[in-house]
């Protein structure tokens, strides 16, 4: 099972994501990257992942484009404009999801703040990734939908 976590920069949202399907089976191949990679995975999102027992600090930011030819079970975008801007994959690509989550690494204020919103985000990420892992690796019967005909991770109801 070939999983591809796809955010823009890399850095926070999608290395969270594969760190927590990585936990959830060893047996996954889960990789990330970034329409616009940044230089390095973002220290909070190390930090709030590290607090959780997983370690991504060996974790570095690729570009989509080092993916395209390789074929997938699922792409998952975890950010809007990733979603928006993803690439076409000459690879062959089983199924494409998106699962959106706010950036924690805009958040503003107090550093207590800004570390309180990259837990809640990492718990979100935990959260609709073990939903992901449970209903469509685990069950594979595709689950429900929304009612616009999106996957059952939409939320525009």
């Amino acid at each position: 099972m070939k999983i591809l976590i796809v955010c823009t920069g890399n850095s926070c949202r999608s290395q969270m994501a594969q760190g927590w399907l990585q936990s959830f089976d060893k047996n996954l191949n889960v990789c990330s990257a970034g329409t616009e990679p940044a230089r390095e995975v973002n220290p909070l999102a190390i930090k709030t992942m590290k607090s959780s027992g997983i370690d991504i600090s060996h974790h570095t930011p690729k570009s989509i484009h080092e993916y395209l030819n390789e074929p997938w079970d699922y792409v998952i975008t975890v950010c809007g404009e990733a979603n928006e801007n993803c690439p076409v994959f000459n690879g062959k690509v089983r199924q494409r999801l998106h699962i959106g989550f706010y950036d924690p690494s805009r958040a503003q204020g107090t550093p207590e703040f800004i570390e309180s919103e990259f837990r809640r985000i990492c718990n979100q990420i935990k959260t609709k990734m073990y939903d992901f892992y449970t209903d469509e690796i685990l069950n594979g019967d595709g689950g429900p939908t929304c009612t616009c005909g999106a996957n059952r991770f939409c939320r525009c109801n």
